[in-house]
């Protein structure tokens, strides 16, 4: 090891392998980030700017936003210079700031959509009791529960990716840094990194998981026991967009994240990539808001012109 010198700096390979595609990529990830910012930030706007939007269910909506905001604003910029310049540099000290910030929305997103399937849950089975099951302090609690345990498991692993040499090769096989081509990259053990990994692919991919789907399994029970066809279809439209955006979600994340590293794809990792740093935070305001009324009409409001 005394005789290696430590990489300073990473490659990001992007997608250099496909020169003939750059002009095409930039052009389609340009468009997808700029709805995706302006998307989120109109929703934001209209939750903050709407006293009717201040309930618990748009309260985390407003949070989802400011996550999507940070996951794709910390991977796009480089990204698109990397589609205009045949060799893409980082930093260490950037990659590991990109990893930092990409994880800890990414993670937090994952979690964040499992309280919004129990809000929907308190809304549906327990109509009478939502005001007390969801209050305004316990949402606050939840919301920020969220970002810090995500800040601290995130912290973590950083952590941990710092502890790692790196002595050579230094080209990333991904378009951002990302966990597992790192730890291929790295020169020394990366055991305590690939055990916290799969603890964390238990939580944040099963568990989490599994309640959301807990979750929506007692919601359809009680919108098949309601008597009224009209009931049915307003309870079902309130977390139709939700469960739309977890579907979506989640696919990315298990197609990305719940295989081993040594079994690692670059082409298969970089499609996930696109799925949920770029497709996901572009579709989740397009869903949230084509399909609710009262965001609509809030926008409608902020801006005036939009009712023409």
């Amino acid at each position: 090891m005394r005789n290696q010198t430590l990489v300073t700096e990473f490659i990001l390979q992007g997608f250099s392998e496909h020169p003939q595609y750059w002009l095409l990529l930039f052009i389609c990830f340009l468009s997808l980030y700029s709805v995706a910012v302006i998307g989120n930030v109109l929703i934001i706007l209209a939750i903050t700017c709407n006293p009717g939007l201040h309930t618990p269910m748009y309260f985390f909506l407003f949070n989802l936003a400011n996550m999507d905001i940070i996951c794709t604003s910390s991977i796009m910029p480089k990204a698109l210079k990397g589609l205009v310049s045949e060799r893409n540099p980082i930093s260490y000290g950037g990659c590991m700031a990109q990893l930092y910030f990409l994880t800890w929305s990414a993670s937090s997103e994952l979690l964040l959509l499992t309280v919004m399937a129990y809000d929907r849950y308190a809304a549906i089975c327990h109509p009478l009791h939502y005001g007390t099951m969801m209050s305004k302090a316990f949402c606050s609690v939840l919301a920020a529960g969220v970002w810090a345990l995500c800040a601290v498991n995130t912290a973590i692993h950083t952590g941990l990716m710092t502890r790692l040499n790196f002595c050579g090769p230094n080209v990333i096989t991904h378009f951002f840094c990302e966990v597992p081509p790192l730890l291929l990259l790295s020169c020394s053990s990366t055991y305590v990194n690939s055990v916290m990994i799969v603890l964390a692919d238990a939580f944040y991919g099963i568990l989490n998981f599994l309640m959301t789907i807990v979750s929506y399994g007692f919601i359809i029970s009680s919108i098949l026991k309601m008597r009224t066809s009209e009931g049915k279809k307003k309870a079902f439209s309130t977390c139709s967009s939700h469960l739309i955006v977890v579907c979506m979600y989640y696919t990315a994340v298990f197609y990305a994240y719940i295989s081993p590293v040594s079994s690692y794809n670059p082409e298969k990792s970089k499609l996930a990539g696109v799925l949920y740093t770029m497709l996901s935070p572009t579709l989740n305001p397009l869903i949230y808001t084509l399909r609710n009324k009262e965001v609509k009409a809030a926008l409608r409001k902020l801006f005036p012109f939009l009712k023409n």
